[in-house]
């Protein structure tokens, strides 16, 4: 028997299970999905790291895992049969090793039909030339729901192509928005907490705050996770093309990359999840004094006072770090 463990999944802790994907008596290949797992900010689902016949499940619905938990125990003796290719190139497997039933787990054809129904007519395409890549599905912007899309059509046996225009996965929210800010949070919790304890009769020195380690921290955080997410894309033989897309017409992008290469991609189908950006209000001036919420991320600068302007959860979140 070999047991099937939670890989290292970044600075998680007690993260809740929301799904099960197989079975006992299943027949997995690697990195076939087991479970999702979901924290406040991320889902993701967690990957087998070799095949064989699950003899026994060790999580139902709602455990709670850390890195080094047990998922199952598995007989490599059994071990699935090799995927093959099929006609269209693509992975073919039974629908059994999928964890799912065989009315739901057909084959998908060469070519998807569009989301819009079966037999559904899209506009022909009007680019002729020469393509760089060619895929099922293309999803533009790797955010919580652009990475969440790819991993899903990838393990349904698409062709997917994942563009994004920073170097990073992860979108705002892993590289400069939940994630960082959690994490800075954190630090400000304990300090309010440690200030506290002076009216129950311990008191602590006031803290000596260090911007560089701090960035520092906040940089490993974020680093972890995006860097998970690559290693589950790679995987999953998502291919990641990093750059701006633009649509050239219904079935065609081009990806300009920040050297100035550019590659165009035909697809099938595409999904936009290219998410969002900070307004620039224009009554503000221009002045380095004047931060988005990235800028306040960064860390630059202890200032003695400071103006939020919005009290949205951005807003409080960075109002509360700065004022701690």
């Amino acid at each position: 028997m070999i047991e099937l463990k939670v890989p290292d999944i970044g600075d998680f802790k007690d993260v809740e299970v929301i799904e099960v994907l197989v079975k006992p008596g299943d027949t997995i290949t690697a990195e076939q999905s087991l479970i999702t797992i979901e924290s406040d900010k991320a889902s993701m689902e967690i990957p087998a790291s070799q095949g064989g016949v699950i003899k026994e499940l060790k999580v139902k619905l709602g455990d709670k895992l850390n890195e080094g938990s047990v998922l199952a125990l598995i007989d490599a003796a059994d071990s699935a049969p090799a995927e093959t290719l099929g006609a269209s190139g693509q992975r073919d497997r039974p629908p059994d090793q999928r964890g799912e039933s065989p009315e739901r787990a057909a084959s998908p054809p060469s070519r998807p039909s569009p989301i819009e129904g079966e037999g559904a007519k899209l506009p022909l395409a009007t680019y002729t030339g020469k393509v760089d890549v060619d895929c099922d599905m293309l999803v533009l912007g790797s955010g919580p729901g652009g990475y969440s899309a790819a991993f899903r059509a990838a393990d349904l046996g698409l062709n997917t192509v994942l563009v994004e225009r920073y170097a990073a996965l992860g979108g705002v929210c892993l590289n400069v928005g939940c994630i960082p800010s959690k994490a800075l949070l954190h630090v400000a919790a304990v300090i309010d907490e440690a200030a506290h304890f002076a009216d129950i009769g311990i008191a602590f020195e006031n803290p000596k705050i260090d911007l560089d380690k701090l960035r520092a921290h906040k940089t490993r955080v974020v680093g972890k996770l995006t860097g998970g997410l690559a290693s589950m894309a790679k995987m999953r033989k998502v291919n990641v093309l990093t750059g701006v897309g633009t649509f050239v017409d219904p079935h065609h992008l081009e990806i300009v990359a920040k050297d100035g290469a550019r590659k165009l991609v035909k697809f099938a189908n595409a999904i936009i999840a290219a998410g969002s950006e900070s307004v620039k209000l224009h009554f503000l001036p221009d002045d380095p004094r004047v931060v988005d919420s990235t800028g306040a991320l960064e860390l630059r600068s202890l200032p003695k006072t400071m103006l939020v302007i919005g009290g949205g959860i951005i807003g409080l979140e960075m109002g509360t770090v700065y004022s701690t």
